[in-house]
């Protein structure tokens, strides 16, 4: 058995994301403008660039965004696309927000962030993709009268820190069964070749697999009582009971262990992958399966999880380590999206709730801190507080020109 003292950091053989050539400004062009062009006194793409350049500089708000451009010198408008010096007041942004279509910003940022990569340029397996629900709590007072999209479905690449793609979820079906609608849609938006779809059980289906192998990709999900007959299978196999006659070992065991301390605690790591139920599983694609047990001790009592899971990537392109690697990797869409957006970037505090308003701001912060990632700061809410004191030093980020 393989025993690291530190946690994997496998890093995959890909070239780094890349960004189409062209400024975040000249990527909004793409999107429609629903608004008249009679009185039309600022151009979209300037609208949501200043958005965006004010949330990196720590003004979260609709309110805040337009009191962040009124404050700022001619030629930082110039450069971010307000010509005249006078920038958009807070009532022309949140009428515009509210009538802006999510799914073409969307597919704008998509188109940004993720453009299409060469053929080979991703090996099999390489690079991790996330794909989990959230929630935002500020507007759940208002989704009974407003009709606003309280949940979205993201995808979040693992080793990158970007949104990938964001998809809005509508109508009044119980959360898992709208993700699950949500979750075609999104899948289509991105190029799979190379990647590994990563998720919760909740997403361990049937068809969304097929759908991902098809596209060119591969998955590594976590099984549970949602498919009882896989779970029990994968169970037997992994964690015969006590009682079992003579259990056979099994024929292919690959296994790593892991340990590394952190917040106060010694968390330990164990996984064995096999390829036993390859011929005997009912399961697209599958190639192998795991078992990942985790024991860590907190406020003095120790505590032990164990989760069994299945992936498409054989043994050849994905060992033991890559594994556990993948499936640590699926914690960044938690860590380091999801937290940072709710804590720094202040979505749950957020109270817009009217039209589309909710899932432009949501897909604004997303742009933020994609930014961000890709420029490599860590501390995210330091470099927020910089930014908001040299409020030059965010048109780099954007692809922008500094005055």
């Amino acid at each position: 058995m393989q025993y690291t003292p530190t946690p994997i950091a496998w890093t995959p053989p890909v070239a780094p994301l890349g960004v189409s050539v062209a400024s975040l400004r000249e990527a909004f062009a793409s999107v429609p403008d629903p608004r008249r062009g009679q009185g039309r006194r600022f151009a979209l793409p300037a609208i949501l660039t200043l958005a965006v350049a004010a949330i990196l500089a720590d003004h979260l708000s609709e309110q805040a965004i337009a009191e962040w451009g009124a404050d700022q010198d001619p030629a930082v408008k110039r450069a971010l696309g307000v010509p005249k010096g006078v920038a958009p007041h807070q009532t022309t942004i949140q009428r515009l927000f509210r009538r802006l279509d999510p799914a073409r910003l969307a597919a704008a940022l998509t188109a940004y962030f993720d453009p299409p990569a060469a053929p080979g340029a991703r090996p099999r397996g390489s690079q991790g993709v996330a794909v989990d629900g959230k929630a935002q709590r500020g507007r759940l007072p208002f989704a009974a009268h407003a009709g606003c999209p309280v949940h979205a479905l993201t995808a979040s690449c693992h080793d990158r820190g970007v949104v990938l793609a964001h998809e809005e979820i509508r109508g009044d079906a119980e959360k898992a069964e709208a993700e699950l609608t949500a979750a075609p849609r999104l899948r289509a938006r991105l190029d799979w070749r190379g990647r590994v779809l990563t998720g919760d059980a909740l997403f361990c289906q049937r068809h969304l697999c097929t759908q991902v192998l098809a596209a060119g990709g591969d998955y590594l999900l976590v099984v549970k009582e949602n498919q009882p007959t896989l779970h029990e299978d994968l169970r037997l196999l992994l964690d015969p009971p006590a009682d079992h006659a003579a259990p056979l070992p099994l024929l292919d065991r690959r296994e790593v262990a892991t340990a590394d301390k952190g917040h106060g605690r010694v968390e330990r790591r164990h996984l064995v992958a096999s390829t036993d139920l390859n011929a005997y599983l009912d399961w697209p694609g599958v190639a192998q399966v795991f078992r990942l047990e985790r024991t860590w001790r907190e406020r003095g009592q120790d505590k032990r999880a164990v989760h069994y899971g299945i992936t498409s990537l054989p043994a050849a392109t994905a060992d033991a380590p890559r594994l556990l690697a993948h499936r640590r990797g699926h914690w960044s869409i938690e860590n380091a999206l999801h937290h940072v957006k709710d804590v720094t970037l202040g979505e749950d505090r957020s109270l817009v709730h009217l039209g589309s308003g909710p899932t432009i701001m949501a897909q604004l912060r997303d742009t933020a801190l994609g930014l961000l990632r890709r420029a490599g700061p860590r501390r995210i809410a330091a470099r927020l507080r910089h930014h908001a004191r040299h409020p030059e030093a965010v048109l780099p980020l954007l692809g922008l020109p500094l005055p």
